[in-house]
C-alpha cells in the first residue's frame, strides 16, 4: 500500500485540473478563431469554399476524437516530425472544436429570418455589409448559449488526450490510482473535478437559453 496521503492526491489532481483547464481554453479560443473561418467559408457565395468547409466539418464530426489524436500524434512521426503530447492534444482539440463551432454558428446565421436579408438587400447593402451590420449581430445573440454549452464538451474531450500521454486530470488520476491502489477514491475525486469545471458552464448555458426564449416571448 502506498503512503501517499489524501492531501497529496488532491494537490496532484488540482495540478492535473489546471492542465485540463489550460488545454480547454487553448482549444476553445483557437478553435473559435478557426471556427469563424469555417463559418464564413460555409456561408460564402462561391461554391468551392462551401464544399471545402463542408468536407472539413464532415471529417471531424464523422470520426472519433481519439482517432484524430492518434493520427496527429503517431502519424506525424511517419513524416519525420516528433510532436509532443501537449501540442498534439492542443492541435487535435482545436481542429475538433473549430468544426463543431463553425457548424453551430452557421445554424445561428441561417436561423435569421429571410426577411432580414431581403430588407438589408433593399437598402443596397453588399453581402459583407449585410453580414456585418444586420445578420451577424443577431446571430451572435442566438449563438451565445449553444457556444457556452459546447464548451462543456471541450472540457470533457480533454480526457481523451490522456491516451496519447498528455498529463491532464484523467491521466493524473490514472497514475495516482496505480500508485495508491485506491481507484475508487481517486476517480471519485476526478469526477468531482470535472463536475466542478463543467457544471458552472452548463448552468450558465441554461440560464442564457432561458433569457433568450424569454425575450423572444415578449
Amino acid at each position: 500500500m502506498s503512503d501517499i496521503e489524501l492531501s497529496d492526491i488532491v494537490r496532484n489532481l488540482l495540478g492535473g485540473a489546471a492542465w485540463t483547464l489550460g488545454l480547454s481554453l487553448t482549444a476553445f479560443v483557437l478553435g473559435g478563431l478557426a471556427g469563424l473561418a469555417v463559418l464564413f467559408a460555409r456561408i460564402a457565395r462561391n461554391p468551392l469554399p462551401r464544399r471545402l468547409a463542408q468536407a472539413y466539418i464532415e471529417v471531424f464530426q464523422g470520426t472519433p476524437l481519439l482517432m484524430q489524436l492518434f493520427i496527429i500524434f503517431f502519424g506525424s512521426s511517419l513524416i519525420g516530425l516528433e510532436i509532443p503530447p501537449w501540442l498534439a492534444a492542443a492541435l487535435g482539440l482545436t481542429l475538433f472544436t473549430s468544426a463543431y463551432l463553425g457548424e453551430i454558428w452557421r445554424g445561428c446565421v441561417e436561423a435569421i429570418p429571410k426577411g432580414q436579408w431581403e430588407a438589408s438587400a433593399s437598402l443596397a447593402m453588399s453581402h459583407v455589409e449585410q453580414m456585418r451590420h444586420v445578420i451577424l449581430p443577431q446571430a451572435l445573440r442566438i449563438a451565445i448559449a449553444p457556444t457556452v454549452g459546447f464548451s462543456v464538451q471541450v472540457v470533457k474531450g480533454t480526457a481523451v488526450t490522456s491516451i496519447i500521454g498528455f498529463v491532464e486530470l484523467t491521466k493524473t488520476g490514472s497514475m495516482l490510482a496505480n500508485a495508491t491502489f485506491q481507484p475508487f477514491l481517486v476517480f471519485g475525486l476526478v469526477a468531482l473535478g470535472y463536475f466542478a469545471l463543467c457544471y458552472p458552464l452548463s448552468a450558465y448555458s441554461r440560464m442564457l437559453e432561458r433569457k433568450i426564449h424569454g425575450s423572444r416571448a415578449h
